[in-house]
């Protein structure tokens, strides 16, 4: 008859010695616990971007919702209406590129950890 399969022959361990795959497992629930926080401060985090010296402002959160926009009356001029296009344009976009930057402070270093080589999972 045989033994039945012990996983943690394969990895070490096995009967009174430490189980070497429930600390990677452990280290795993743990960086899930900071990816959760990660992409929970980025959902709550509130960003702003801007064009024109700031004559037009978008805010907006982590997550690519826009929840404001203030434009200053020197920008509007009913005769050029594109400017002002052009410049709610710039603002979306420097938003964009802020809450780019924003994800990856935040979540950078945990991809980084997510199988350091493996293509798909971090650098």
């Amino acid at each position: 008859m045989t033994q039945p399969f012990d996983p943690s022959a394969l990895f070490g361990g096995g009967e009174g010695g430490d189980n070497p795959m429930a600390g990677l497992l452990a280290q795993a629930q743990q960086m899930q616990e900071q990816l959760l926080s990660a992409q929970n401060e980025i959902a709550a985090a509130e960003v702003t971007g801007s064009a024109g010296n700031g004559l037009v402002t978008v805010t907006g959160n982590g997550t690519g919702e826009v929840t404001a926009v203030t434009i200053d009356p020197k920008v509007v001029d009913p005769d050029d209406i594109e400017t002002l296009q052009d410049l709610v344009l710039g603002a979306l976009a420097d938003l964009s590129t802020k809450r780019e930057a924003l994800a990856q402070e935040k979540m950078g270093p945990l991809a980084g950890g997510l199988g350091g080589g493996i293509p798909g999972l971090g650098q």
